[in-house]
């Protein structure tokens, strides 16, 4: 399935919008989880995460995706609850796609069932870098993970 640009999307396009500043990337994503050492685990024994900085005052660990920050804050903690959403249940944000290099599907099956981390869905779907195989894994938390090979065409 191939997507396509709408009307309202071209004229946006042709436009010069009125900005004073030019979007470079993102700088991290925040994900709340309910166990810091389990969240550890997962984002850098399953997925492969580097550590970046601390900040226990604040319950919070930085992990590396590549070169994206991704922000781990404990909300079990007390020191967290500046981060609790004042809204229980629901969720704001579907999910986060980490672009890996190319991995052959079998081992990503055998990495996660090593782990013990089910897949959710594969599928191939189109990206900031074109249309690539995507595998779909939940953390500990529920917060869905897709992880994106390079484009396939």
């Amino acid at each position: 399935m191939a997507g396509e640009l709408t009307e309202m999307a071209a004229k946006i396009l042709a436009e010069t919008p009125d900005v004073p500043f030019q979007m470079v990337g993102l700088d991290h994503v925040v994900i709340l989880v309910g166990d810091m050492e389990k969240a550890m685990h997962f984002y850098t024994q399953v997925l492969g995460c580097r550590p970046g900085y601390s900040y226990p005052q604040l319950a919070m660990e930085q992990v590396f995706a590549g070169s994206e920050l991704l922000v781990l804050i404990d909300i079990s903690k007390p020191e967290a609850e500046y981060a609790i959403p004042e809204v229980k249940g629901g969720r704001n944000v579907d999910h986060i796609c980490i672009n890996i290099q190319h991995c052959p599907r079998e081992q990503l099956r055998e990495h996660f069932a090593k782990h013990g981390v089910e897949i959710e869905r594969e599928a191939i779907h189109g990206g900031a870098r074109g249309m690539g195989e995507a595998t779909y894994v939940l953390d500990p938390w529920g917060f869905r993970i897709e992880l994106k090979g390079p484009p396939l065409i």
